[in-house]
């Protein structure tokens, strides 16, 4: 039995933030469940996959944020409740159908996870995602802890059915991987089937339909605003003169601050967790009590403008700060060091933080940098060898747009093979506009994930507009960057995984696409001979790299490798597996004696033989 299964009500388990929702939507009595993996979300769907093959529970990753969205609304427009999982720019994606959706409505209950990424440690921006519920008028919740993740996705599916509307639940990093003690609920066995009950005069949103929706929108949003006043999320702690307002992860460095201050009698604290729409009689109630304020929120001034905006309304002057040079920044995520300094530093405290140890003073010793790096064996690392390897020996200087993925790691030196980078797909698109606007030869790279996310449309736009560049897919056979997650192209299959695989090369082939080449990465003569070939032609080319990821494999077979690598004395210290290739197993000895020669560690190495096939020094043991 997985372990989300188990466990009696009143039981305590130490979960994971995401797995802390994934047992919420369970105790709420999810029917169906989609995403698109990405972190800090990846861990809510891998956890509802898990249990789906136990349980009457249906779970897809979905081809990408949108279609999960859609399936979400449409098994909840025929009464089930639904939920769909994404990190925060997967919600740009699905803003299309989110917020014509909020006219629509729901039947049964539909909890939107967005997961943010402040101080963006896996993404490639850190907005702000509460605007989304401003945007779209649907209501907005944000869970302090692993515990309230849990308790907030129950009352989400109940919100949403009361207001027949999708709630959002809006998460970031900390809260999502943060581990805590969570208090288990009664699970609630699935509704097994809906019933689609056709009405189109609400559900067909032309324009005369969409006039009356928008009406019914902003009635739906003042119930939302009345259910916000009473609910258990938002609460006043403390009774004194100096007034903090938090909400997420926040909350805790505040509470941790006043403690640690010994603030308790001196600050009133407006705990919020429902903040879309706000509760504006319980601010007023706040504001009215307090002298001045403090707002303590991640990345954007959300709540801070909306507090000013309620003590307008009401006539009440009192200062409101969070988002200044001498407070809190619009950068990053915080911490409970910054927290107390500046509540310290807000109201007058006079407080001298201790000293930051750095890993260096903890360790009495220097620790080496450890950079991002693709893993050792990495076909994707192959192929960006052999393209280096096939320009330079045909004279090229080529433009790289790259995509998301691991591969984006073929940035860093020495593959220096990513020059452009912006979202999911457009790298095909940006391939087409660089090619048309210069002279220069365009190689641009694309993950097989990425590829059936959002790669399609525009390679059907180049084959249409005949573009000039070669697209190479990095097929891997899975979505390695985020934990190995299925997609319509996955091979080999995860147990279990009945769906249907779609060939990546009859696809591009149906697109149009007469030039179509599929190579193994790591067998290094003909991928050369191959990619010379493709670089010589003109037109819209593509390259299939298809190789498994190799952790994917381990993983999944428990595969080992059986052969290892070791440099020669053929070495002559020319330093090009440094210079042009760079995996992580090779390096230059560190004992003095050999002088730097290079050497293979048997740890790390993968045992792929790639380095063997263009380096006379490389043997196999």
């Amino acid at each position: 039995m997985h372990f989300l299964l188990a466990g009696q009500p009143g039981d305590k388990c130490l979960l994971l933030g995401n797995e802390a929702m994934a047992r919420g939507a369970l105790e709420a009595g999810v029917s169906l469940a989609t995403t698109y993996p990405g972190t800090p979300a990846s861990e809510i769907g891998d956890r509802l996959y898990q249990v789906a093959r136990e349980t009457e529970l249906y779970f897809e990753y979905s081809v990408n944020e949108k279609v999960a969205l859609e399936v979400a609304m449409g098994a909840a427009a025929a009464g089930l409740r639904t939920l769909c999982a994404m990190k925060h720019v997967g919600v740009n994606v699905a803003a299309d159908t989110l917020i014509t959706l909020a006219y629509a409505g729901v039947k049964g209950g539909l909890v939107l996870v967005s997961a943010d990424d402040p101080a963006m440690f896996s993404s490639q921006n850190e907005q702000d995602n509460r605007y989304y519920a401003r945007l779209s008028g649907l209501p907005l919740l944000e869970p302090a802890s692993p515990q309230e993740a849990k308790d907030m996705v129950v009352y989400a599916f109940a919100l949403s059915e009361a207001l027949k509307l999708p709630v959002i639940l809006r998460t970031t990093t900390r809260i999502n991987h943060a581990r805590g003690v969570v208090t288990l609920g009664r699970l609630k066995a699935p509704q097994p089937h809906g019933y689609f009950q056709k009405d189109p005069f609400r559900q067909v949103l032309v324009p005369m339909v969409a006039r009356r929706a928008h009406a019914r929108l902003l009635q739906q949003q003042a119930l939302a605003a009345q259910e916000a006043e009473q609910c258990p999320f938002n609460d006043i702690q403390g009774q004194g003169p100096w007034g903090v307002v938090a909400s997420g992860v926040s909350v805790n460095y505040v509470q941790d601050a006043i403690a640690d201050l010994g603030l308790a009698d001196r600050v009133t604290m407006l705990k919020l967790g429902f903040t879309h729409p706000l509760p504006a009689e319980l601010i007023g109630a706040f504001l009215g009590q307090v002298e001045k304020v403090l707002v303590v929120e991640e990345l954007e001034p959300y709540l801070e403008e909306a507090l000013r905006a309620v003590a307008q309304s009401q006539g009440l002057t009192l200062p409101i700060q969070g988002k200044a040079p001498e407070l809190f920044s619009r950068l990053y995520e915080y911490h409970p060091r910054l927290v107390r300094q500046v509540i310290a530093r807000f109201f007058g405290i006079d407080y001298q933080p201790p000293e930051v140890l750095g890993p260096a003073q903890i360790l009495g010793c220097p620790v080496p940098e450890r950079p991002p790096t693709l893993c050792p064996g990495c076909p994707h690392q192959a192929m960006y060898y052999t393209i280096k390897i096939a320009l330079e020996e045909l004279g090229l200087d080529a433009v790289f747009p790259s995509d998301i993925g691991c591969y984006t790691l073929g940035l860093l030196p020495p593959l220096g093979m990513a020059d452009y980078m912006i979202s999911m797909g457009a790298s095909i698109g940006t391939a087409a506009g660089i090619s048309r606007a210069t002279d220069q030869p365009v190689v641009a790279f694309i993950g097989d994930s990425t590829f059936f996310h959002a790669g399609i449309p525009p390679l059907v736009n180049a084959v249409h507009h005949r573009h000039n560049f070669l697209l190479v897919i990095l097929d891997n056979g899975t979505t390695a960057m985020t934990g190995h997650q299925p997609h319509p192209g996955v091979k080999p299959a995860p147990p279990g995984y009945d769906g249907q695989r779609i060939d990546l090369k009859e696809l591009v082939q149906a697109l149009g696409v007469d030039a179509v080449k599929v190579v193994h990465p790591l067998q290094y003569a003909p991928t050369l001979q191959t990619v010379k070939e493709l670089l010589s032609q003109s037109g819209v080319r593509v390259l299939i790299s298809r190789a498994p990821c190799l952790l994917y494999v381990q993983r999944l077979t428990g595969h080992k490798k059986t052969r290892t690598f070791y440099v020669g004395p053929e070495c002559h210290d020319c330093r090009h597996c440094l210079d042009y290739f760079g995996c992580p197993a090779l390096h230059p000895s560190l004992v003095p004696s050999e002088g730097g020669r290079m050497v293979i560690d048997a740890a790390l190495c993968a045992g792929c033989g790639f380095c063997s096939q263009w380096c006379e020094a490389i043997h196999a043991q």
